[in-house]
């Protein structure tokens, strides 16, 4: 029994969807922490579905420079990239150890061919994913480096608490400072004064490398961010 198909959150399968899925399902691989998932450039045969834990993508420029694109929790999809054009073109590392379930990427066409329910599904995946990159994209953009880091915090949040990460009603999530940089492309010493001036208005708590949401509705405002809307999301 998958883990987390018990959650609200997932739509539930067909019976003829659960059956597929049996099949195209290959087994679970735990991932340690800071291991490398997936690597820009690579083939991979599998596709992964986060069961427990989270982790991020990243993209690296020749000098090493990181960008992180999206950070990835229960329920997430990841791989579908590499499935379809052949390669990856970027990399997923694990933030915290993690639970995947494995799947054969040579099955994708007969889910494609004899679900299209599905097949809607990862359609909906990959227009969800374009969203938040879209939002990532306005805050890069547009947004102070307090809103990008109040909305990035805030994002985080419900998107850990819709999920039950780590099953706490207010996670703390295992961020470093840099991992923010990285993500809004701040200097850390921007990062840094930012996240000390949200210590400061009590809407976050930062200790050891960790942070948790002391003030959700109090970053919402300062993100100008109307929160996610908590609907049913598809599971594979």
């Amino acid at each position: 029994m998958c883990p987390i198909r018990k959650l609200p959150v997932f739509r539930a399968f067909e019976k003829q969807e659960l059956a597929f899925m049996h099949r195209f399902k290959r087994g679970e691989l735990a991932v340690d922490k800071g291991a490398t998932v997936l690597v820009e450039g690579a083939h991979s045969a599998h596709l992964y579905t986060v069961l427990s834990g989270w982790g991020f993508r990243y993209k690296l420029l020749a000098d090493g420079r990181r960008q992180i694109l999206n950070y990835l929790m229960p329920g997430d999809l990841i791989g579908l990239q590499g499935s379809l054009m052949g390669e990856m073109r970027h990399s997923v590392e694990a933030l915290a150890p993690m639970l995947l379930c494995v799947f054969e990427r040579d099955k994708l066409a007969e889910l494609y061919r004899d679900h299209p329910g599905l097949a809607f599904d990862i359609t909906w995946i990959a227009s969800r994913e374009e969203l938040i990159l879209d939002e990532n994209l306005l805050s890069i953009g547009r947004r102070s480096a307090m809103e990008r880091v109040a909305y990035l915090i805030a994002f985080i949040a419900a998107r850990a608490d819709l999920v039950g990460l780590n099953g706490r009603e207010k996670p703390e999530f295992s961020l470093t400072q840099q991992h923010i940089a990285d993500t809004l492309g701040l200097s850390l010493v921007h990062t840094n004064k930012t996240i000390r001036r949200l210590v400061e208005r009590k809407l976050v708590r930062w200790a050891d490398r960790a942070c948790s949401v002391v003030d959700f509705q109090g970053l919402l405002a300062i993100a100008r961010w109307e929160g996610i809307t908590k609907e049913q999301r598809p599971l594979l």
